[in-house]
């Protein structure tokens, strides 16, 4: 006998497949090209990930993620920044004007991924991964554009960082999980 199953439960299942996921490496995202692409790719690898926006006070931190990108891609650090336009509306733009605008304003040559919702109802498994795993005092919801998760060798979330939290100020830690 089939039973039918309701949003609420399908939405549970979802929930907890993903709590009782350890690392990053399940996670199917889109580039911000549409093709899809495993988290799993990135295996062995120092990874931070980062909801970004193109019309941000913010903004400017592209130019820092970039330079730490470069001066560690090659001893196996990777940054992969997903727009949101959950703040502010401060990232409107289509996919080709988001990676026109980061290619052009800053040089940024590091993984970019398709526009997703980082809290709500709607928001990607991995960031209700991610936030369930590095949760903040209080309600775990995703502060602002920029707030940064650093992501061991193996996949696991290590340490989570504010938004305002400058990519100069994390070296260390990354150099540390090299």
């Amino acid at each position: 006998m089939i039973k039918k199953i309701t949003f609420a439960a399908l939405m549970l299942i979802s929930f907890m497949s993903v709590t009782a996921q350890e690392n990053i490496y399940g996670f199917k995202v889109k580039t911000l090209s549409g093709t899809s692409a495993n988290l799993a790719d990135y295996k062995g690898k120092v990874v931070l990930i980062v909801n970004t926006a193109s019309k941000c006070g913010l903004t400017p931190q592209y130019e820092g993620l970039e330079a730490l990108y470069k001066k560690y891609k090659d001893s196996g650090f990777v940054i992969l920044a997903f727009p949101c336009n959950q703040f502010m509306g401060q990232e409107p733009g289509t996919a080709e004007e988001i990676q026109n605008f980061c290619s052009s304003k800053y040089d940024v040559t590091f993984p970019l991924f398709e526009k997703i919702d980082v809290n709500g109802d709607n928001a990607h498994p991995l960031y209700v991964f991610l936030k369930e795993k590095l949760p903040i005092e209080g309600k775990n919801n995703i502060r602002w554009n920029f707030e940064k998760f650093l992501i061991d060798k193996n996949g696991v979330p290590v340490k989570r960082f504010a938004p305002k939290t400058k990519p100069e100020f994390i070296e260390q830690d990354i150099v540390e999980l090299l």
